[in-house]
């Protein structure tokens, strides 16, 4: 989709690795072949132009071009900061506490389950290589048909449960907005609170990428300023000495640390479309600042806030945070408590919902992104009705948490180490070729190595639940190994652990 934008006074060539030398398709064992990139077709459109602020974005699933590029790594640090200064981090810090574990063993845990935010920067910075989002790259590693298939779960799916989630939490303290100026929050009214909290979300999101980059700075300092009031608060009332009245210890404890470590990384293990906000940056941008700076937006004000969720617990009943917050801060900045909780949801949501768009995309429906973006908050909304008026809040987080771990757990570490066995290496023009000429189309469109990790334990049961009566587990019929033999690839992939065995 060409953009119709003005053009850039400051344009200049694509000078970028990537334009100047061939990449490869994908590793030597996952592909029989290489391929250099597609010679660039002779086209009519207008030349590439430059996306503003205030306008809506133009671009979609399609690769920007170098001309298009702009920015610096740094810029990552607040688009994930003002995402993570929320309230789902505070109360996820409580629960670790209220799961039984003391205060030493709630902060490692916080600290550890965040260091995943490490991965969601590696992520990135395949963005700027390709100049393509998550959900294209991802094509590299399941093939065009194999990532229509791998999208609608790991990308699509999971980011409209979040966007629900979240909505929840803010639509929960825009009702005690509500309270306060002397409304009933009556079920027309809960609705209308949610459908408004989504429009103002979905009007970032549609606008774009130029938006949120603009915006997230103000909105990460603003938060920070709230979150601070809220800290002191707490330190003020928190109990440094309390202690489990029933210490848990041997299984218990280690089971009570795994589920904590599990629910904390459930967020950055998330975000497996970092790409999507950094793939405007010039490909001459740093892998290593892109990597550090998307991993510090997430993990400093995840750390800090999950910190405060674990010290409340101590001074205050975190079943219910944000009633039990307010008995503890100054009459005057509880509505502003509130509006913090709301807007830091916005903020988060309008990233969820910008993924969720290029997802439904990449699954292959020919759709605007500005038309997907509004299809995704409609489903939102309605799992949150749902999960307002006839499920249980907590009970909603903790499946929709765990469910991240499992589906995207395994295809983080895919897409990681794609990106390191292909030194970051990704021909963005070759990965928008979804005809079966393209070098990503693998065998019938997908790459029998790495299939979608939710697809194979589908396939693994099947195939388990199938198998001959006397045949040993994992023994393959004797067609399927002469098949295996005629496809395997010739070459044995570089250096030990690598190739498609390190990636299964």
């Amino acid at each position: 989709m060409a953009s119709t934008l003005p053009d850039h006074p400051h344009s200049s060539p694509d000078l970028s690795p990537q334009a100047a030398a061939p990449q490869a398709a994908a590793p030597p064992a996952a592909v029989p072949h290489t391929a250099a990139p597609h010679a660039a077709a002779p086209h009519t459109a207008a030349p590439p132009q430059l996306e503003r602020n205030g306008r809506v974005e133009v671009h979609g699933i399609d690769h920007i071009p170098e001309t298009e590029r702009r920015g610096r790594a740094r810029e990552l640090f607040s688009v994930w900061a003002a995402a993570n200064v929320n309230y789902l981090n505070l109360v996820v810090g409580g629960a670790l506490v209220l799961t039984g574990l003391s205060l030493p063993q709630a902060f490692a845990v916080v600290v550890v389950g965040n260091l995943f935010w490490l991965g969601t920067g590696l992520l990135a910075v395949s963005g700027p290589a390709a100049g393509a989002p998550s959900e294209v790259i991802t094509r590299a590693m399941y093939g065009v048909r194999g990532n229509r298939a791998n999208n609608p779960v790991t990308g699509w799916m999971i980011s409209v449960c979040y966007f629900a989630l979240n909505l929840a939490a803010a639509a929960v303290a825009a009702f005690s907005l509500v309270e306060r100026a002397g409304l009933t929050p009556t079920t027309p009214i809960k609705v209308t609170i949610v459908i408004a909290i989504v429009v103002v979300t979905l009007t970032i999101s549609v606008y774009g990428h130029a938006v949120i980059v603009r915006l997230y700075l103000p909105i990460t300092l603003a938060l920070a300023a709230a979150f601070a009031v809220v800290g002191y608060a707490i330190v003020r009332h928190a109990d440094f000495g309390w202690t489990q009245p029933e210490p848990l210890g041997g299984g218990r404890l280690w089971a009570a640390v795994l589920a904590g470590v599990t629910l904390i990384a459930s967020g950055p293990l998330s975000y497996t479309t970092s790409a999507d906000f950094s793939r405007y940056l010039p490909a001459t941008t740093s892998p290593r600042a892109v990597l550090g700076w998307t991993a510090l937006g997430g993990f400093v004000p995840s750390v800090l806030v999950g910190g405060l969720g674990v010290l409340g617990a101590t001074a205050v009943d975190m079943t219910d945070p944000q009633a039990a917050l307010q008995r503890i801060l100054p009459g005057w900045f509880n509505p502003v408590f509130l509006l913090s909780l709301v807007v830091g949801t916005i903020a988060v949501n309008a990233l969820t919902a910008y993924s969720a768009g290029l997802a439904l995309q990449a699954v292959g429906i020919r759709i605007r992104r500005t038309l997907s973006v509004l299809v995704d908050g409609a489903v939102a909304v309605s799992l949150t009705l749902y999960a307002l008026l006839v499920s249980n809040f907590l009970d909603t987080v903790s499946n929709v948490l765990q469910l991240t771990v499992v589906l995207l757990g395994p295809s983080t570490a895919i897409y990681a180490v794609d990106i390191l066995l292909r030194r970051n290496r990704y021909d963005g023009h070759a990965l928008g070729d979804e005809s079966p000429g393209s070098p990503f189309w693998y065998r019938a469109g997908v790459n029998p190595a790495r299939q979608p990790a939710p697809l194979v334990r589908i396939r693994r049961g099947v195939a388990t639940h199938r198998r001959r009566p006397g045949r040993p587990e994992g023994a393959r019929p004797r067609a399927d190994r002469r098949d295996h033999r005629r496809h395997a690839p010739a070459a044995k992939p570089p250096g030990p652990g690598s190739g498609r065995r390190a990636v299964r």
